[in-house]
């Protein structure tokens, strides 16, 4: 798999993730779980290179 490729998969499940993280109530247990994650992706987008600023819907 390519770079543009691997950067490319990581902001599509960031914007899927934001999508179901803004459905969910911010006190459940899954939208903790899925904000582990929205950490995460966002560590690999930024180490990537990409631009979080217009991509950012959740802002923590």
């Amino acid at each position: 798999m390519s770079d543009i490729e691997m950067i490319q998969m990581n902001v599509e499940e960031f914007a899927r993730l934001q999508s179901y993280m803004l459905a969910s109530e911010k006190d459940s247990a899954s939208y903790q779980l899925m904000r582990e994650r929205y950490i995460e992706l966002k560590v690999i987008l930024t180490a990537s290179g990409v631009n979080l600023t217009e991509l950012d819907r959740i802002k923590e």
